[in-house]
């Protein structure tokens, strides 16, 4: 029988606790002791010796482990990139739109930057299509099916959305994977609203590129990012926008010729952000120490104390009350959301707010006191609630 989770333990690495009731996790996660450690040793180190190349690539790899670790792949697959924006801008770099495969099937759950940058390649012969979302916070398979063919390149989908917290269920991941793929399409899944909060499994989803970020619910910090890509697929792709440490070997200095390493790590550019690989690498460790399984039940265990609690106080909320359809953030609809983040922030309850909805975002550090602080505060402020909304959330 697994040993229960040690809320208690966990909340004492996190300095901020428990004067913060912290439900941010969902923009950025709270700062560990592990990982303010891992700067101030950094920083003792810049003082000491200067420039730690060795230590610093050290720590680039032990990263990289890490990361595949968590995502049950190999570490070959992964790059460390400055952001999931820039993960997703290399391999846009090595697409080709330009004859009949040109299309980019964008699900309405993708954060802006996603489909920002598929709408950029549009200069370069990209069809951006978008597929609409259905009523209570779900893409119908059905809008998928009638918006891949043969002429679709991408499908970019979020596995859980940032305005609401609707979740797409990992069957219906795999159902769109099999849609993609049946027409010779590539399936990339942005899983920066639930990596570390959730087990997640490339592979199992078979998508064939990962794209994420260590500041959220990865425990890290700003200023770096991952991306996993399929071991067979990484050779057929080569970006251009690309780094001496994307090079098979980082040392040739070879001015003359680039030759993309034959992992992932051709998807990395420049020289990588030091601070943040070691900072995040600190965050990692605290999740996997923890054990990713044990961290998702105490999510999923206070996401669902909040509906509950949200139910009998009467206070309606956006995302799907389906465990499947739920990624860690609650959201709740609001006549004025930032006042309501505003009058929370005074009672040091820190939320933040999307297209018009309070969110929530839940980690293994909150607990029942947490919620219900949450909904004291709110209860408090019931004027800056939208308790009648319109629940279709359309994007058209």
């Amino acid at each position: 029988m697994p040993t229960p989770f040690d809320v208690e333990a966990f909340r004492a690495n996190f300095p901020s606790i428990p004067k913060l009731a912290y439900l941010n996790s969902g923009s950025y996660g709270l700062l560990s002791h592990g990982v303010r450690d891992a700067f101030e040793r950094y920083m003792q180190a810049r003082i000491a010796v200067g420039a730690d190349w060795g230590g610093w690539i050290g720590e680039l790899e032990a990263l990289r482990t890490k990361m595949a670790t968590l995502l049950s792949c190999d570490s070959d697959e992964i790059a460390i990139t400055g952001s999931a924006s820039s993960g997703l801008n290399s391999l846009a770099g090595a697409l080709d739109f330009r004859g009949a495969r040109n299309k980019v099937v964008v699900s309405n759950f993708e954060f802006p930057t996603s489909a920002q940058i598929w709408h950029a390649q549009e200069r370069v012969g990209a069809r951006v299509v978008h597929v609409r979302e259905g009523r209570e916070a779900v893409i119908p398979l059905a809008h998928f099916e009638e918006a891949i063919d043969d002429e679709t390149a991408i499908v970019a989908i979020s596995q859980v959305c940032y305005r609401h917290g609707g979740r797409i269920p990992d069957d219906e991941i795999r159902a769109i994977a099999a849609m993609a793929h049946r027409h010779g399409a590539l399936l990339v899944l942005d899983t920066y609203q639930i990596v570390g909060s959730a087990p997640i499994s490339p592979r199992e989803l078979d998508v064939d590129v990962c794209i994420g970020g260590m500041l959220k619910y990865l425990l890290g910090t700003a200023g770096i990012g991952f991306m996993y890509v399929r071991k067979d697929l990484i050779e057929t792709l080569v970006p251009r926008a690309t780094g001496w440490f994307a090079q098979t070997d980082v040392d040739a200095m070879d001015i003359f010729k680039s030759d993309p390493s034959p992992t992932a790590r051709r998807f990395e550019a420049g020289t990588p952000p030091v601070a943040p690989c070691i900072a995040s690498s600190a965050g990692l460790s605290l999740l996997l120490d923890a054990g990713i399984e044990a961290i998702s039940g105490q999510v999923a265990t206070m996401t669902r104390h909040a509906m509950e609690a949200l139910k009998e106080a009467g206070i309606p909320f956006c995302n799907p009350d389906a465990d499947e359809r739920r990624g860690p953030l609650v959201s709740i609809p609001s006549l004025d959301d930032n006042a309501l983040v505003n009058r929370l922030a005074e009672r040091d309850i820190i939320t933040s707010c999307r297209d018009g909805k309070l969110r929530a975002g839940f980690h293994a550090y909150n607990d029942e006191g947490d919620v219900a602080r949450f909904i004291e505060a709110l209860q408090a402020h019931r004027d800056l609630l939208d308790l009648v909304p319109d629940k279709k959330d359309p994007q058209f």
